[in-house]
């Protein structure tokens, strides 16, 4: 079977763009608090109607608790899921995702903050990766340093420059940790639904030259990659090596860096 991995971070103001009809793996990017870019996702999904959907913000218990009785309930799986209070943005944004695909399988690809900070005290040895080819790669990843320095950049800038210098190798090591959680994730829906399987994650980890569309790519050689960026209007466009961008507009939200200028 031919397989193609879409890696796609939308954008919600153009049109949905060409993508391929025998698409198997659709990697769906956002600014997590954008609801627009969440609008965007349901309306592809809807389009794609996928057999299965991994989830960076569910773990596998959660993702398994989802059922397509339960997705006709928003408050009842809001609260089956735990979704409030969990620390991810407004669970009413999310919905119309499951909606837009009653009886897709949903899979879980979190990396809960007790196993992040896991790894940043205990290296990666401290997580198994349900994929052992997967696991295998993560364990012995050793990053050339032309890779690494934006790696590092991407942890410097996403922390305000606040971190310590010695603390943005455990962040990149939990940014590959997730990354791989990711890939498999969809590389197991893959197997075990057909396909198409779509991702919902955030852009970091849906860039096509070194997030998780790269890893899956490994294990699946002959994967076509098709990458869409998502951003916002008058923020720039996220990097990635996308196939597509598209923008929408901004949401106002706080200075996120305020919060370290008070410590």
């Amino acid at each position: 079977m031919k397989r193609v991995i879409l890696g796609l971070l939308v954008l919600a103001t153009s049109a949905i763009a060409d993508i391929p009809g025998d698409a198997d793996v659709l990697f769906l990017g956002e600014v997590h608090d954008n609801p627009a870019h969440h609008a965007r996702q349901a309306e592809i999904v809807a389009m794609v109607q996928p057999k299965a959907i991994v989830w960076e913000m569910l773990d596998s218990e959660e993702a398994g608790r989802v059922t397509s009785e339960l997705v006709g309930d928003q408050g009842g799986l809001d609260a089956a899921l735990g979704w409030t209070g969990s620390g991810w943005p407004d669970f009413a944004m999310y919905y119309p995702i499951f909606a837009a695909a009653p009886d897709a399988v949903h899979y879980g690809a979190e990396l809960p903050r007790d196993k992040a900070r896991d790894v940043m005290q205990e290296g990666r040895p401290s997580v198994s990766i349900r994929h052992e080819d997967l696991h295998r790669m993560l364990m012995a990843e050793i990053v050339d340093p032309v890779k690494l320095n934006p790696l590092l950049d991407l942890q410097r800038v996403s922390h305000c420059n606040a971190l310590p210098e010695e603390m943005l190798p455990l962040m990149v090591d939990v940014q590959r940790v997730r990354d791989t959680m990711l890939a498999a994730g969809a590389a197991i829906a893959l197997e075990e639904t057909g396909g198409p399987v779509v991702v919902i994650t955030g852009n970091g980890h849906a860039r096509k030259d070194w997030g998780a569309p790269g890893l899956l790519a490994a294990v699946e050689e002959d994967a076509i990659i098709w990458a869409l960026g998502q951003g916002e209007d008058g923020r720039g466009d996220p990097d990635g090596g996308f196939d597509l961008v598209e923008s929408s507009p901004p949401v106002d939200r706080e200075d996120p860096c305020a919060v370290f200028r008070k410590n």
